[in-house]
């Protein structure tokens, strides 16, 4: 491999070939010296002589090529190794950096203050006239970027060299682990790319996020299926049934959106110890999962005011402003004092008209985002007043899963993913339970990949047509991605109920809509 501290360009003169050019001087290579004497004819400046790199620009260069060859080749290169060691020492950062084995958490430990730099560590820096003098060359801290690349590298090398084999459950946990941190990097909750984001706070070994979540989608697309690709084949290369077995390992298990569909596939092959392991390994991503959308539920209030229910006379209610203003008549000038006849109290009961939300669920494969979300929001809006809540997953047979919809753990033991896709099943389930159309909303959430795609479509177009709100849902995620069949999409389209795709806030966001 070529050195990589090596200068990084040239820089040249060159003058109007039409107007300086004789037959005697032809700048050609064979003749280099006639390039300069014709440009000092012609009265321009002589060529500028070639631009040495900067001592830590051929730094930072080192480090990124031991990145790309470490990615690509799995054999070390000795000649990047010892640079990249070098680098490492001289700029004061601890040589466990280059260690594919050591994790991030581990260094922050004995680290501590590097946790500091991880964080938001890939996070642009806002447009501004000294961003755009540094991209010129004035100014920059080229230190500080050699250290950045250093623990850029760290990072990406950690979660994009995942290797092959067997996985245990230490070396997933340390995976999900640096996933983690890369996501902190980027300016995100640690698990928000992957799915499933955590709810607030921070890594036992971190200091928190600050500031706003960067528009990933023009930073580094479509990161976030890819984390979880990744994520997905550690777990499928780890033998789980074992670990399941072992209440030492399954307890270094970190609940992801990965694993709990490989939780959900395998769950009938599994029993005793195992089986009571994986329920665990459930129950705590559901109960973190709810935690997050229980909160974007509660964020809106559902109805408006009830004026025909008298307000409740607490202090919490009372009405300052309408109370002075009602007895402004009391007013005694001399005494410069307001009398109170009567307390006006603020109204806070709604208007909640009974409403029937029938969520249909495509239970195949590609959809377990899906499910796993679908079922913890359905089981959040059975919890508000007046809202009947019918839950249906299907793949080519449907099943009635309203008597669990409460319990999202108990619905998801229930599911049985996989198989192909036969909505019309669903629909035969679903048909039935609209008593009224003007107060149903039916969310069916699939890719739409169907075997009998004329008359699944004709029946969604009856129900959209006798009044009641359909929304087809492309995917609902927490990452927002997935992928919808376009003979659907234009179909619903021209129906005027396009197809819903993306985070599960929008999804949350038009329930509250029609519920209100």
């Amino acid at each position: 491999m070529t050195e990589p501290n090596r200068p990084t360009g040239t820089t040249t003169a060159r003058t109007n070939a039409e107007n300086t050019q004789t037959p005697e001087s032809p700048e050609s290579p064979e003749n280099p010296a006639t390039a300069e004497d014709t440009a000092s004819a012609a009265g321009a400046p002589a060529p500028a002589a070639t631009a040495v790199a900067h001592p830590e620009d051929n730094r930072r260069q080192v480090l990124y090529w031991r990145l790309l060859a470490r990615l690509f080749d799995p054999e070390e290169q000795p000649a990047l190794e010892s640079s990249s060691l070098a680098v490492v020492k001289d700029i004061g950062l601890p040589p466990a950096l280059l260690d594919p084995k050591s994790s991030v958490d581990s260094i922050v430990q004995r680290h501590p203050e590097l946790a500091e730099e991880f964080d938001r560590l890939m996070v642009p820096e806002p447009d501004n006239d000294d961003t755009a003098t540094a991209v010129a060359g004035k100014g920059r801290d080229r230190a500080a970027e050699v250290r950045r690349a250093a623990l850029v590298s760290k990072v990406l090398l950690n979660v994009f060299s995942a290797g092959s084999g067997a996985v245990t459950a230490e070396q997933l946990a340390r995976w999900q682990s640096d996933a983690g941190w890369l996501e902190r990097a980027l300016g995100c909750r640690p698990g928000g790319l992957r799915g499933g984001g955590r709810p607030g706070g921070v890594s036992p070994t971190g200091t928190g996020m600050g500031g706003p979540t960067p528009d990933l989608s023009t930073l580094v697309p479509a990161i976030g299926p890819e984390l979880g690709a990744i994520e997905a084949d550690l777990v499928k290369r780890m033998r789980l049934r074992e670990v399941l077995a072992d209440p030492a390992l399954a307890a270094r298990l970190t609940p992801s959106m990965s694993l709990i569909e490989q939780l959900l596939r395998d769950k009938n092959n599994l029993s005793g110890l195992a089986l009571a392991n994986a329920k665990s390994l459930i129950r705590r991503f559901v109960d973190e999962v709810a935690e997050v959308l229980r909160t974007q539920v509660e964020k809106t209030t559902v109805g408006a005011l009830d004026r025909s229910v008298p307000p409740k006379r607490v202090y919490r209610n009372l009405d300052l402003d309408r109370t002075i203003w009602k007895n402004l008549t009391n007013w005694d000038p001399e005494e410069e004092r307001l009398y109170v006849d009567r307390l006006y109290y603020r109204h806070t009961a709604r208007k909640t008209t009974p409403q029937r939300l029938i969520v249909v669920v495509d239970q195949s494969g590609s959809m377990v985002d899906s499910m796993v979300n679908c079922t913890i929001l359905a089981s959040i809006f059975a919890g508000l007043p007046k809202v009947d809540v019918h839950l249906i997953a299907y793949d080519t047979q449907a099943l009635d899963l309203t008597p669990w919809v409460h319990d999202p753990f108990e619905t998801l033991l229930r599911t049985n993913l996989g198989g192909g896709t036969d909505g019309t099943v669903a629909m035969a389930l679903a048909q039935p339970k609209i008593a009224e159309p003007r107060n149903t909303v039916v969310v069916w959430i699939s890719d739409f990949y169907e075997w009998q795609t004329e008359p699944l479509f004709e029946s969604m177009a009856a129900i959209h047509r006798s009044g009641a709100k359909f929304i087809p849902v492309g995917s609902v995620t927490s990452s927002g991605r997935g992928s919808v069949n376009p003979w659907f999409r234009e179909r619903f389209k021209d129906l005027g109920a396009p197809v819903l795709s993306g985070h599960i806030r929008k999804l949350v966001h038009e329930l509250k809509t029609f519920l209100t």
